[in-house]
């Protein structure tokens, strides 16, 4: 019977050492991934101030509250007629609303037509049509801008909101925007809701916090 050999102990610690290097590699390369996300979603978060200062700066209007949208934007702009006052410098309705002819839905409509952000430009019909033409952030969660405070104790004169964030990922946006701190500050969060929902108080998140979350920023 012919002996049989083995690994040596050095073939066996290259191995160990060529396992350690690509499980290096693959969370290395998750890292970046991660990494990358929080960037598009706190360029998210970025953009919406971008969007109602140019409005602003161009007509002296707010994108949404504008009483005079159809003079600025052509006859495809839809001034918001449902439980607001156009032109009183507030955007009205919630940012999750359902209500298609909310200030808080209009708002894209009228940042669009001016082309400040891409997107559709044909106002929703009813509340069905509301989440194909709202904005959504880089992982697919609906986002939204009121003056309705969306987290209680919450100030600002604009509120954006940025639904199903990973709570990691909510925890690192407000390390970047802010105190990193989801209950106090300009950024906090909340859980994510399945309805829209009154202002609710902020939540706490830490390195093991899991599940979904709606972040939001105010200014």
């Amino acid at each position: 019977m012919k002996n049989q050999r083995g690994f040596t102990l050095i073939e066996l610690a290259i191995v160990l050492v060529i396992i350690g290097l690509l499980l290096g590699g693959v969370l290395k390369g998750q890292e970046l991934i991660n990494n990358a996300r929080v960037k598009n979603l706190a360029a998210d978060f970025r953009n919406i101030p971008v969007y109602i200062y140019g409005y602003q700066d161009r007509y002296r209007a707010l994108p949404g509250d504008d009483a005079a949208a159809e003079a600025h934007l052509g006859n495809a702009a839809d001034p918001a007629t449902t439980g607001g006052t156009i032109g009183n410098g507030a955007i009205e309705g919630a940012w999750d609303s359902v209500v298609a002819t909310d200030e808080s839905i209009l708002f894209w409509q009228h940042v669009r037509l001016a082309r400040l952000a891409p997107g559709p430009t044909v106002a929703p019909a009813n509340a069905a049509a509301i989440p194909a033409f709202v904005q959504t952030n880089s992982l697919g969660g609906r986002m939204g801008v009121s003056s309705t405070p969306p987290i209680d104790d919450m100030v600002g004169s604009y509120f954006v909101c940025s639904a199903g964030i990973d709570a990691q990922f909510a925890l690192q946006i407000d390390t970047t925007l802010d105190d990193g701190v989801t209950t106090t500050g300009s950024v906090q969060a909340v859980v994510s809701a399945a309805a829209p929902a009154a202002p609710a108080a902020a939540v706490a998140i830490t390195a093991a916090t899991t599940g979904q979350h709606t972040v939001c920023m105010s200014f």
